[in-house]
């Protein structure tokens, strides 16, 4: 009898599938709903969540490996949908960013250009591939501009000839989306670059020139406004006759701002937002940065502790806008922080209008304080303090994201199917928004980096960053 039953037990567990990871009494942070599933079972197999529920799965499953989050948070990994890695003479010190985003829960970032893409298309491909550490990249290589851009690594475009070779260089490189930004970039080749990447089936992100309205770029297909504040322009009925007065050299950009804030109406504001938000143009506010520099005199960052895992080049490129700023009277000064509230009042507007919010902090090079990693914990927390809740501000980082790629089949939620790039949280984000530091580990691709492992690798990086320095 008793050989009969050790045979019955064999075969009971011989039939149960194994996986490699089980995170077992979690509760699952639902994004999209706002709700919490509690003591929530998570198996994972490989980079993919196999299946999702209550303890009543152990009868199906046996796992390699076991965490035991009870008590804790469990949801999808962050998204910064707005980074620069560039540099192209300290490299080195973009490379250590990779592994610095992924200490702090950011598991995908969405690369907005910078001077090194060739490098950072081979550090996407590696770590998709499984052979470097780091978040998903997802890059659009270099940006569309016009010839004579003040930005090194740009493709240069004067005519429509040029545009289509430099949108066939792009499809070489493979980039994940298309860039466009208005240094030099003549309004009408910068509408007609919209419309060919769009038609090639690239979701286009960019500036908005001063000569076109937000409309014109939007109905000729760009999916992401970078900055909240182009949308100021939207809150003055006057909007197209101040886009063809700058177009035509009789209004200057002071003027165009002036008139602008003397005209601007909400509700104006409000039912344009609507319009866009049909037209399926979203933003990405960059609240973090633009504050950092309107509040810049009343902020000392020189001892946060965060700059001990920035390399020196890096570190040294904020400079240029803190020099820019220097002598600036008082009156410029207030004039900033003004023009900050008012920007920063425009995201329950957005949110209200149905329009999607994309989080992006602007991090990396050149911009100043706006720490890699960090910033879109601070990023999310701006959009707490100015209006949206913390389930929106998720929302903003890690379901609208996805979407824009249109990989909201494969991110965006804890559930069966979706790929295993998640942060396990000591603390409730959907009641405090500042938990989503409160990282007690990190799995990427199905990976996990636990507490300790977390704290060796930035360890690690302030180790390199202290002997890059001759600490």
């Amino acid at each position: 009898m008793a050989i009969v039953m050790a045979g019955l037990l064999l075969s009971a567990c011989q039939s149960k599938t194994e996986v490699d990871l089980l995170i077992r009494n979690a509760t699952v942070i639902d994004i999209e709903s706002g709700s919490q599933l509690e003591n929530w079972f998570v198996f994972i197999q490989g980079d993919s969540i196999l299946e999702v529920g209550d303890e009543s799965l152990m009868d199906r499953f046996q796992p390699n490996t076991d965490i035991d989050a009870r008590g804790k948070y469990l949801m999808p990994g962050l998204w910064d949908n707005h980074v620069h890695f560039g540099g192209a003479e300290y490299i080195d010190e973009n490379e250590q960013l990779l592994p610095l985003f992924l200490a702090f829960g950011v598991t995908t970032v969405r690369d907005a250009a910078g001077d090194i893409s060739l490098e950072v298309l081979k550090w996407r491909d590696e770590i998709n591939n499984g052979t470097r550490i780091g978040p998903k990249i997802l890059t659009s290589g270099p940006k569309l501009e016009g010839i004579e851009s003040i930005w090194p690594g740009d493709l240069e475009i004067g005519s429509e000839e040029e545009l289509e070779s430099a949108l066939d260089s792009l499809d070489k490189l493979q980039v994940d989306f298309v860039k466009i930004t208005d240094n030099t970039l003549k309004p009408a080749l910068f509408l007609e670059a919209v419309k060919r990447a769009t038609a090639r089936g690239y979701s286009v992100s960019g500036h908005i020139p001063a000569a076109l309205t937000i409309d014109q770029v939007s109905k000729a297909g760009q999916k992401t406004v970078e900055h909240l504040s182009y949308l100021l322009r939207t809150g003055t009925p006057l909007e197209a006759e101040i886009s063809a007065r700058r177009a035509n050299g009789t209004l200057s950009g002071a003027e165009a701002a002036k008139l602008q804030a003397e005209t601007y109406s909400d509700s104006v504001a409000f039912a344009y937002f609507q319009q866009l938000a049909k037209q399926g143009t979203g933003v990405v506010p960059t609240l973090l940065i633009s504050y950092n520099i309107a509040y810049l005199d009343e902020h000392d960052f020189q001892n946060d502790t965060i700059l001990n895992y920035l390399g020196p080049k890096l570190k040294e490129s904020y400079q240029w806008r803190i020099q820019r700023m220097e002598g600036e009277s008082m009156e410029a000064k207030q004039a900033r922080k003004a023009n900050y509230t008012k920007v920063a009042s425009l995201m329950p507007l957005v949110q209200k209008s149905g329009m999607k919010i994309m989080a992006g902090t602007d991090a990396g090079y050149l911009n100043s304080y706006d720490f890699p990693g960090l910033a879109i914990h601070l990023e999310l927390q701006k959009y707490v303090e100015h209006g949206l809740t913390p389930q929106q501000a998720l929302t903003a980082s890690i379901i609208h994201g996805p979407e824009f790629f249109g990989l909201e089949d494969e991110f965006g939620a804890v559930k069966a199917g979706k790929n295993a790039s998640l942060v396990l949280l000591t603390d409730n984000p959907l009641d405090d928004i500042s938990a989503t530091l409160s990282i007690e580990s990190v799995i990427k691709d199905g990976k996990v980096y636990d507490r300790p492992t977390l704290d060796k690798m930035l360890k690690e990086i302030k180790k390199w960053v202290a002997q890059k320095e001759g600490r």
